[in-house]
């Protein structure tokens, strides 16, 4: 046990250090959900087209950017000097939309940026790739295989990025489990379902929503609007006051709805949704959302 509890202090380091994210994140997304490849410095980061792309932990501050679209109708994107951090020079997590002016015409536009979050869960169509790993067709979903045996010895198993360590102590008498980890770190969350409830979870910190709301009342229209919030909520949890502070965003009663339906999967305290009937102003609208829940 003395053996196993040094191994234990030996390996503590590396399992910190797999626990966080030393560089910044990029997400690239279509309104109209065109299709397309994203090329960062001259790098491919997905073999299929998509339509909602996350390349995470980026080492520098500034990329190179090329949008290829599927549609050959549409025209490349090309953005030099695309900033991943903040005026500090702190690493973020930053969002970028591809959205089409009044002639059809394609643009990349800044969207929001937000501290790098942990423990990040992709919603349902989000591909997600870690910058630099490789993966086949940039498809490979993380695969993780454990077994267990009796044997003569102890066996520890670390995967951190770019580091696999496999370590062994004979000790009579003690099991050994090995775990082993197969494909990359790259993986396409688009084939999982989406998060469906977020109970377990933290909502988002004061200062993310306060900047997300402020992003969400910068557009013009109610439509947009809308929009808007479902992107930014897709990827985040909400608690049940915050929704009500999100629909109180909306001009009108429609778009007041259709965001309290997509958002009840996302809230952390579904037992208080109630809250959210006293932003409408018919009780049809009411009615929909308890019957909307109920199925």
């Amino acid at each position: 046990m003395k053996k196993l509890f040094a191994l234990l202090l030996l390996l503590a380091p590396l399992f910190c250090l797999a626990q966080y994210q030393t560089g910044g994140n990029l997400t690239v997304f279509s309104e109209e959900g065109d299709k397309f490849y994203l090329i960062l410095n001259g790098e491919k980061q997905n073999e299929m087209p998509q339509t909602n792309i996350k390349i995470e932990d980026l080492p520098q501050p500034y990329y190179s950017a090329k949008i290829i679209f599927e549609d050959k109708s549409l025209a490349t994107i090309s953005k030099n000097n695309l900033m991943i951090t903040d005026a500090d020079g702190k690493m973020m997590d930053v969002t970028y939309r591809i959205k089409k002016d009044k002639s059809n015409k394609v643009k990349l536009v800044y969207y929001s940026m937000i501290p790098v979050p942990q423990d990040f869960m992709p919603p349902a169509g989000m591909y997600v790739r870690q910058f630099g790993q490789p993966g086949p067709q940039g498809e490979s979903v993380r695969q993780t295989t454990t077994t267990t045996t009796t044997n003569s010895g102890i066996g520890a198993s670390v995967n951190v990025p770019g580091m696999s360590m496999n370590i062994s102590i004979n000790d009579p008498g003690a099991i050994q489990t090995t775990t082993t980890t197969t494909g990359s770190t790259v993986h396409a969350q688009q084939s999982q379902p989406a998060v469906k409830g977020c109970a377990n979870n933290w909502p988002m910190s004061a200062g993310d929503f306060s900047a997300a709301k402020k992003t969400i009342s910068q557009s013009s229209f109610d439509d947009t609007k809308l929009k808007t919030a479902q992107s930014i909520v897709s990827s985040n949890c909400l608690s049940t006051d915050q929704v009500v502070q999100i629909c109180n965003l909306f001009s009108f009663e429609e778009n007041k709805l259709a965001f309290a339906k997509y958002a009840y999967t996302y809230t952390t305290d579904p037992k208080n949704y109630f809250k959210v009937n006293n932003v409408f102003s018919f009780s049809s609208s009411k009615e929909e959302l308890s019957e909307f829940i109920s199925n």
